[in-house]
């Protein structure tokens, strides 16, 4: 069995742990979706499309089951079309690595805690991307308007209104010349509103 998964198993013959949310009030309040166009554009030359895929997965399951679930990871793995075998080559073992080596998830006593939020990219990993995604990063710290928030709120409850998924409005918003970070907070507030 690999580390990743021995590290986050109880039983080292079973594949099923303990998945939990990871609290952390600053993040939780000013971090980003793990679904939003943010991680997907600037956490995934980080943690690798793998990972990515993983993190948006667990981010789904959080959201269906708030206090925590066990899941068996082989299944979970075969879901999402990866392999899973024991070593450390596993493509799905490598994704849950990277997903702690970076931050955004950590072992406990019986499996691993995901966040739920994601902290914008640290400084040191936007210096090893190209020069295009680092000017846009740096594009995202622009001043908006309360009219940008008005707007993209209007065109996004209309589009929830027809049915529309988050991800989708958020996509869209941004489509039509929102500003991610707006897009991003519009649809948060749209999951707010529909949890409440």
């Amino acid at each position: 069995m690999d580390t990743a998964i021995a590290t986050i198993t109880a039983d080292p013959a079973s594949t099923c742990i303990a998945v939990t949310a990871w609290h952390d009030p600053i993040v939780d309040e000013h971090g980003h979706d793990p679904r939003s166009i943010y991680v997907e554009k600037f956490f995934l030359p980080v943690i690798g499309p793998t990972g990515s895929h993983v993190l948006r997965r667990l981010a789904d399951t959080l959201d269906l089951h708030p206090d925590g679930i066990e899941i068996d990871l082989a299944d979970l793995a075969q879901q999402m079309g990866l392999s899973y075998r024991p070593g450390n080559n596993s493509p799905f073992a490598r994704a849950l690595q990277r997903l702690v080596m970076f931050g955004l998830a950590h072992h406990t006593a019986h499996g691993i805690a995901v966040r739920r939020r994601i902290p914008s990219v640290p400084q040191r990993h936007l210096n090893r991307m190209p020069v295009s995604l680092q000017a846009e990063h740096q594009a995202l710290d622009t001043t908006v308007t309360l009219d940008d928030f008005s707007r993209a709120h209007t065109i996004a409850q209309a589009m929830r209104s027809t049915g529309d998924s988050l991800t989708r409005i958020e996509r869209q918003l941004v489509a039509i010349g929102t500003p991610a970070t707006v897009a991003e907070a519009v649809a948060a507030n749209l999951a707010d509103l529909d949890r409440s």
